[in-house]
């Protein structure tokens, strides 16, 4: 029985949301507006031009302009909404023609009594695909999916979640190929694409076994002893599509094979399409559209009111994370309208400036550690990979000449404050407990003391690629 709980209990991650967007407008009333000017680089980047930063006039965003911005957030996010809606509704086709549950039971008989195995298995899988190719929100509509699998073979919702997204993320921070961040990163900074492969395949590697130590670890508890799982006594909605012995006894039927062939066909589009031929958002929500309907048809000879049923109740269960999008994004629509973004990213890289001619001989790795932690600030304002690339690499880049360490680790410092810290800030918190449909405290609670020690990790491979000259 569990005990009902007294005091403080955490607001909802809408309420927290909007109380951080009411921080965001006070500070446009605190912070002087200011702006780099920008221009277009050889490879059609609107950039920064280093040393342009110049103080504008103030315009702090009023109470009306606080939720105007709101809607703006919505609008600017529309097409990350819908993608995350259309990548779920494809995988929902799977889970009701049964496919998915048939395509996991075949996996689990494979492993026998290692069912366990499946936890680094898949973040090894995530993990490869997202430093390669940068999948990252082509994995949304899998963690509900996994979400309701982890449970089922007595795990909790996290652990189905981290499965996933942790796995991905990390490879995404860990790139070794990422176009969307290094390659715009080394594009800008004068770095030839991609630089140091050895190097960085190395950093994969130790991050994505830290990832998985630390899931696996936090599993085998949750699984030994359920009262251990930081979801212990919170009321959750999970939806299981089958328990592990329907799982375990799940055998695909000619119509589910050609199903599976049918994702594995999507699977390489995402792939080729995303590496060849620059397909990102919306050409990502159309294949998947197309690939609902293909499955839908190919699985179950579904008819248009049944699509349409499943359409809307896969809208429905994604609804309430896809919405985080939206109402996160209204933080840096606020910082954006009331002019302070790039002040911040002024006032961070100041301090590394000073501190090249005051060190001596340690400057170079107190800088380089310095500007990972300049970078990991400025992913809480600029959640953007390219676009955070676009307007600090023409600052860092040249900063790095005067600090007296090579652009290629500038690029390093940017790939990791840009990328692990994705799931410590706001954005990545709200976003991946609402697609979970857990508080967000919870997992917070889980993916914070992973960041500390991912944070050292960074730090001893700064100092590494210092040493090295990287």
């Amino acid at each position: 029985m569990t005990k009902s709980k007294t005091g403080f209990q955490m607001p909802h991650n809408y309420v927290v949301i909007f109380s951080i967007i009411i921080l965001a407008a006070i500070l446009t009333w605190v912070i002087p507006a200011g702006s780099y000017d920008r221009v277009q680089d050889e490879q059609n980047y609107t950039v920064v031009v280093d040393g342009s930063f110049h103080y504008t006039e103030a315009t702090p965003v009023g109470p009306f302009e606080l939720f105007e911005s709101m809607a703006q957030g919505f609008n600017e996010v529309a097409d990350i909404i819908f993608f995350i809606i259309f990548a779920y509704a494809w995988i929902n086709i799977l889970l009701i023609n049964g496919t998915f549950n048939a395509m996991v039971g075949g996996i689990m008989r494979s492993l026998g009594d290692k069912v366990e195995l499946l936890i680094p298995v898949l973040m090894i899988c995530f993990g490869i695909l997202g430093s390669t190719m940068g999948m990252a929100e082509e994995t949304y509509g899998l963690i509900p999916a996994f979400v309701g699998i982890a449970v089922a073979l007595g795990y909790d919702a996290i652990v189905g979640g981290a499965m996933v997204y942790v796995g991905a993320a990390t490879g995404f921070a860990s790139a070794t190929l990422n176009p969307f961040t290094i390659g715009v990163a080394m594009g800008i900074a004068g770095v030839e694409y991609p630089y140091g492969i050895v190097f960085r395949v190395l950093i994969l590697v130790v991050f994505e076994a830290v990832a998985i130590f630390y899931v696996w670890r936090y599993a085998r508890k949750v699984r030994a002893d359920p009262t251990k799982s930081l979801l212990y006594g919170t009321k959750l909605e999970i939806q299981i599509s089958a328990t592990r012995e329907e799982l375990e006894k799940a055998h695909m039927n000619f119509r589910q094979k050609l199903c599976c062939i049918c994702f594995l066909i999507t699977v390489f589009f995402i792939v080729y399409g995303t590496t060849q031929w620059g397909w990102y958002i919306n050409q990502l929500s159309a294949l998947f559209i197309v690939s609902m309907l293909v499955t839908a048809v190919v699985g179950g000879g579904m008819g248009p009111n049944d699509i349409a049923n499943a359409f809307v109740q896969a809208a429905r269960d994604m609804m309430f994370g896809a919405l985080v999008v939206g109402l996160s994004r209204g933080i840096v629509v606020v910082l954006t309208n009331g002019g302070v973004i790039d002040t911040i990213i002024y006032g961070l890289s100041l301090p590394l400036a000073g501190m090249a001619t005051t060190l001596g001989s340690l400057s170079r790795y107190v800088c380089a550690i310095g500007m990972l932690l300049v970078q990991n600030i400025i992913n809480c304002f600029v959640g953007s990979g390219s676009g955070q690339a676009s307007a600090v690499m023409p600052i860092m880049a040249p900063l790095s000449d005067l600090i007296g360490i090579s652009r290629q680790t500038a690029v390093l410092a940017f790939q990791f404050g840009d990328g692990y810290s994705n799931m410590f800030w706001p954005n990545g918190i709200f976003l991946i407990s609402g697609l979970m449909n857990i508080p967000a405290n919870k997992w917070f609670r889980f993916v914070a003391p992973l960041f500390g020690i991912m944070l050292v990790f960074q730090m001893v491979f700064m100092c590494i690629a210092v040493a090295i000259g990287f």
